[in-house]
């Protein structure tokens, strides 16, 4: 699945579990594990040259998008995913967002 908004392409790789921006040979990603009925969010990253541009929110919103249409309830392991959907009530709107169960020990 290819998103577009405000001219930031988000394209969702599933084979590699992850949600992309490319631009300029750089890539921003939301890394995700698809287990059963639960989309986890598990890292974002955007390269120091795309920060300031929204980038990690348009990857956030990608992966609503997928919640929505897949019926999948969202894990946010990932802090910044994490922090962002409590600042943005209405884009998780009608969703179900799991804020309790705990990412794994770290190895």
């Amino acid at each position: 699945m290819t998103t577009s908004a405000d001219d930031v392409e988000v394209v969702d790789v599933p084979a590699e579990s992850r949600f992309v921006v490319r631009r300029n040979g750089t890539v921003a990603e939301l890394v995700y594990d698809v287990r059963g009925d639960r989309l986890v969010l598990v890292h974002t990253e955007v390269p120091d040259e795309m920060s300031g541009q929204g980038i990690g929110g348009h990857l956030v919103r990608a992966a609503l998008r997928r919640a929505r249409s897949d019926h999948l309830t969202i894990v946010p392991w990932c802090p910044f995913a994490r922090r962002w959907l409590k600042e943005h009530h209405d884009a998780v709107a009608g969703l179900t967002i799991d804020w309790d169960t705990p990412p794994p020990p770290a190895e």
